[in-house]
C-alpha cells in the first residue's frame, strides 16, 4: 500500500512540475508593417547578448545561421515582391543568412517547416538572395531586432540588428501597379458582378426593388453568359417586383441551365418556383 502511494505521489508531483510555465530567454516577437498597399509580417525569436561576443563568436562567421533563435524566423508578404531584381511571390518564407565581417548572404528559403537551419539545404528552395553590406552600430543593440526602415510606398529595408552590428535587405513593392489597376477597375465603373451582388443585396433586404431589377439587368447586359444562379436571383426579382411573366420566362431559363450543368438544388428551387407561379 506505502508503495502505492509513493508511485501515486510521484506521479501528481510530475503532473504538478509538467504545468510549470517558465520564461522563454528567446522570447517570440510578431511584427507586422504596412507598405504601400501590401503588407507584410516578420514572426521571429530574439535572443539577447548578455555580455557575449555575438558575430564571429557566438554566431560564427561565414557559417549559415536562422537568423534569429529557435523555429525558423518567417517573412509573410501579402503581395508579390521583388528583392535585387528578384520575384517573390505573396506568401512566406523562411529567413536565413551567412554573416560575413564585411557583409551578409541573405537567403529568402521557401520551406519553412524547419527548426532552425534545413538538416539538408536546398538550392532549389531558395528563392531570392541577396548580399548586403555590415553597418556598425555606435550604439549597444541588447535584444536581436528586426524591423523596417526607409518605408517609401514602393520599397522599404527589413533591417535585421544585433550587438553593434547591422544589414539592411531593400524590398521593392508592386504599389504603383496596384494603385494602376484600382483606378482602371473603379473609372471603368462596376463589374457585372458588381451589379448582380447589390440586386442580390437589394433583394434579400426588401430594398428599392426597382432599382435592384435595373442593376440585375445591366449586369446581365455586361455578361457574355448568363449563369443560372444569376438568373435564378433575376427571376426572384422580377416575381417580388410583380412582373409574373418575366418571372417565369428567367426561371425556364435558369432551370435549363441548372439541368445543364446537373446542378439539382437549382432544378429543385426553379421548379418549386414555377409550380407557385402557376407554370408548371
Amino acid at each position: 500500500m506505502k508503495t502505492i502511494l509513493t508511485a501515486f505521489a510521484l506521479m501528481i508531483s510530475v503532473f504538478m512540475y509538467a504545468q510549470i510555465e517558465t520564461p522563454q530567454p528567446s522570447p517570440n516577437a510578431t511584427l507586422t508593417q504596412n507598405i504601400g498597399l501590401s503588407e507584410v509580417t516578420v514572426a521571429y525569436s530574439r535572443p539577447s547578448a548578455r555580455g557575449r561576443v555575438v558575430f564571429g563568436d557566438l554566431v560564427p562567421f561565414d557559417k549559415r545561421w536562422r537568423t534569429g533563435a529557435n523555429e525558423n524566423t518567417i517573412v509573410s508578404f501579402s503581395d508579390d515582391v521583388e528583392i535585387a531584381d528578384q520575384a517573390l511571390q505573396a506568401g512566406s518564407y523562411a529567413l536565413y543568412s551567412v554573416p560575413k565581417k564585411d557583409s551578409w548572404d541573405i537567403y529568402f528559403y521557401e520551406d519553412i517547416e524547419n527548426w532552425g537551419l534545413p538538416k539538408n539545404w536546398n538550392e532549389d528552395a531558395v528563392v531570392a538572395m541577396i548580399n548586403v553590406p555590415v553597418k556598425t552600430l555606435k550604439h549597444l543593440v541588447e535584444t536581436f531586432t528586426i524591423g523596417f526602415d526607409n518605408i517609401t510606398m514602393d520599397n522599404a529595408h527589413l533591417k535585421v540588428s544585433w550587438e553593434k552590428t547591422s544589414v539592411e535587405i531593400p524590398i521593392d513593392f508592386p504599389t504603383a501597379d496596384m494603385v494602376e489597376q484600382n483606378i482602371e477597375r473603379v473609372m471603368s465603373g462596376p463589374s457585372a458582378s458588381d451589379y448582380f451582388s447589390a440586386a442580390a443585396y437589394y433583394l434579400s433586404a426588401g430594398k428599392d426593388l426597382d432599382k435592384a431589377e435595373q442593376w440585375m439587368e445591366k449586369g446581365m447586359d455586361m455578361s457574355e453568359r448568363k449563369p443560372y444562379w444569376m438568373l435564378r436571383q433575376q427571376s426572384l426579382i422580377y416575381a417580388a417586383n410583380g412582373k409574373k411573366e418575366k418571372a417565369i420566362e428567367t426561371a425556364k431559363a435558369s432551370l435549363a441551365g441548372a439541368k445543364k450543368a446537373n446542378n439539382a438544388g437549382y432544378v429543385k428551387m426553379n421548379e418549386e418556383s414555377l409550380k407557385e407561379w402557376g407554370a408548371m
